[in-house]
C-alpha cells in the first residue's frame, strides 16, 4: 500500500508540474520563458560539440557545404539527351554509342534527384542523436560523456513528459470536440470549435518542444479560401493549426486517427473521404466546392503532393486542388534538421516509430510563411496555376523545386517512361541506317 501510494503523490506532483507550468500557459497563449531557455541551453551545447568534434577528429576536414544534386558526386552534362543523340549520328552507328545510354543509366544509379528526396536529409555536423551517425560520439571522452547525458534527458525526461503533454492534447481534443458538437449550428458553436483546435493544437506543439516562427501574419489564410502548403510530416497540421483554424480533407481511418476524426468532424466541418468516394475525382472536386462556396466556413487544407517530402525539395503539386476555384492561399513551411527530423519516411517507419523518433528529438524548429494569396489568371489552366504556386513556396522556403510526382514514393516508373527511352536509342539506329 505504501508502494502505491508513493507512485500515486509522485504521479500527483508530476502532473500538477505539467498543467501548471506548461498546460495552463499554452490554453491561454503565453509563454513563461521555459522554452526558450531550453533552446539557448541547445543551441550553446551543439555549438560546443561541432568544436569538440572538429578537435577530436584525427584528420579534421573542412566543412563543405552540400552542393545541389546537379553538381553532386557525378559531374553531370546539362547536354539535353535529344542534342547528345544528334551527336551521334554524325558517323555510322558503332557499338560503343550504346555506352550514352550506360552511362545515363549510371548517373540515375548513383544520384537519382527523385528517391533521395524520400530519405532523411543529411546534416553538415552531428546534433548528437545516435541515429544521426553512430561513430561520432567515440571520437573524444567528454564528446561522449555529453552524448550519454543527452541520451538520459531525451529517453528518461523529455519523453515521458512529451507522451504526457501528448496523451492530454489528444484527450482534450475528443472530448472537447465531442462536447462542441452537441451544440446547434450558430456563432457560438464556430468560436467554441476554434478555441477547442487551438487550445489542443498548442499542447501538442508543447509535446513536440515546437519552437515555430510565423511571418507575414497578414497574408494568413481566410475562410472561403484554400490553403496549400508543402508536406513533409503528419505534424505540418499541427503546425499550422497552432496559429489558426483549419477544415482539414483526407481519408476516413480507423483504430486512434478514426476516433479523432469522428469527435472533430462534429465541431468543424471537415471533409472526410470513405477509400471508395477518394477515387471519385469528380465527387471530391464537388464537395470541395461546395465548402469553399460557404464563405462562413474555414479555409481548407490541402496539401497538393500528396506525400511527405524530405523538406529539401517541393514535387509535383496535384492539379485537382486548383481546379476547385477560389482563392489560393500559399504556406511555406520549413523545418530545421539540426534538432529533429520531422520527415515521415512511411515506407520505412510505422506512425508509431515515427513518433517514437520525433518525441525523443531535440526539439522540432521551423518556419512558416504566409505567401501573399493568389487567384487563377485568365486562360491558365489548372495545371499552370499549381506550377505557379509550387514556384513560390519553394522560392519563399529556400526548397528544390522539382516536377516529378511524389507517387514515385510508392510506385514503379511508368512503362511510358521506359518507352520513351526505348523510341530515342531506336531513332539513333534508324538513322543511321543500321536498322531496317
Amino acid at each position: 500500500m505504501e508502494v502505491v501510494w508513493a507512485v500515486g503523490q509522485v504521479g500527483t506532483a508530476w502532473l500538477a508540474v505539467v498543467f501548471g507550468l506548461i498546460i495552463v500557459p499554452s490554453a491561454l497563449g503565453i509563454s513563461l520563458g521555459i522554452s526558450e531557455a531550453y533552446m539557448w541551453v541547445l543551441v550553446k551545447t551543439l555549438e560546443w560539440a561541432t568544436i569538440r568534434l572538429q578537435k577530436g577528429a584525427k584528420k579534421p576536414q573542412p566543412q563543405m557545404p552540400r552542393t545541389p544534386t546537379a553538381n553532386g558526386i557525378i559531374e553531370r552534362d546539362e547536354t539535353p539527351m535529344e542534342k547528345e543523340i544528334s551527336l551521334l549520328h554524325r558517323a555510322d552507328f558503332e557499338f560503343s554509342h550504346i555506352f550514352y545510354f550506360c552511362r545515363k543509366g549510371f548517373e540515375a544509379i548513383v544520384e537519382d534527384e527523385v528517391t533521395q528526396r524520400f530519405s532523411s536529409e543529411e546534416l553538415l555536423s552531428w546534433n548528437l542523436l545516435t541515429r544521426t551517425n553512430v561513430n561520432f560520439h567515440y571520437i573524444s571522452l567528454r564528446l561522449t560523456v555529453v552524448w550519454v547525458i543527452g541520451v538520459i534527458v531525451r529517453y528518461c525526461f523529455l519523453l515521458p513528459l512529451r507522451f504526457t503533454l501528448a496523451a492530454i492534447g489528444i484527450a482534450s481534443m475528443i472530448v472537447g470536440t465531442t462536447a462542441v458538437g452537441q451544440l446547434p449550428n450558430g456563432r457560438v458553436k464556430n468560436y467554441l470549435s476554434e478555441v477547442v483546435h487551438l487550445t489542443c493544437s498548442r499542447v501538442l506543439v508543447r509535446a513536440l518542444s515546437g519552437t515555430i516562427h510565423y511571418h507575414n501574419k497578414e497574408n494568413r489564410p481566410q475562410k472561403g479560401g484554400i490553403c496549400v502548403a508543402n508536406h513533409t510530416s503528419p505534424i505540418d497540421a499541427i503546425i499550422l493549426t497552432n496559429d489558426g483554424c483549419y477544415a482539414m480533407v483526407g481519408q476516413v481511418h480507423g483504430g486512434l486517427m478514426g476516433i479523432i476524426q469522428r469527435a472533430t468532424v462534429k465541431a468543424c466541418p471537415h471533409v472526410w473521404f470513405e477509400r471508395s468516394e477518394i477515387k471519385d475525382r469528380h465527387l471530391v472536386t464537388k464537395r470541395l466546392r461546395e465548402h469553399v462556396a460557404d464563405k462562413s466556413k474555414l479555409p481548407i487544407l490541402i496539401f497538393p503532393e500528396g506525400t511527405c517530402i524530405n523538406n529539401t525539395s517541393v514535387m509535383m503539386f496535384k492539379k485537382g486542388s486548383f481546379e476547385i476555384g477560389g482563392t489560393i492561399y500559399p504556406v511555406a513551411i520549413k523545418y530545421d534538421p539540426q534538432f529533429g527530423d520531422a520527415f515521415w519516411n512511411s515506407s520505412k517507419y510505422n506512425i508509431v516509430s515515427y513518433l517514437l523518433r520525433i518525441m525523443t528529438s531535440w526539439a522540432i524548429v521551423c518556419n512558416v510563411w504566409y505567401l501573399p494569396p493568389m487567384v487563377r489568371k485568365e486562360g491558365e489552366d489548372a495545371v499552370q496555376f499549381a506550377n505557379r504556386v509550387r514556384s513560390a513556396i519553394a522560392r519563399q522556403g529556400g526548397l528544390t523545386e522539382l516536377p516529378w510526382d511524389g507517387g514515385l514514393k510508392r510506385a514503379k516508373v511508368k512503362d511510358t517512361f521506359k518507352e520513351e527511352q526505348q523510341k530515342n536509342y531506336s531513332k539513333m539506329l534508324v538513322r543511321n541506317g543500321s536498322v531496317g
